[in-house]
């Protein structure tokens, strides 16, 4: 099976204005089921991370009593 070529990853905190990095697309010019799956995942990534800091947290306070 022949390799698949790389994806190019987006980097983040790149200067915007770098010719050589590829610009990240706008918004609105992505497809609308793009966004919509985008958006679930980043609301599914927040509430995770904010589920395990209340994990933490409750994990936390156990050790104290």
């Amino acid at each position: 099976m022949p390799r698949q070529p790389m994806a190019y990853q987006f980097d983040l905190f790149s200067n915007p204005n770098d010719a050589e990095i590829a610009q990240t697309p706008l918004w609105q010019a992505l497809p609308e089921e793009t966004r919509r799956t985008l958006t679930k995942l980043m609301v599914r990534l927040i509430l995770d991370h904010a589920d395990g800091d209340l994990v933490r947290e409750r994990e936390h306070l156990r050790h104290d009593v």
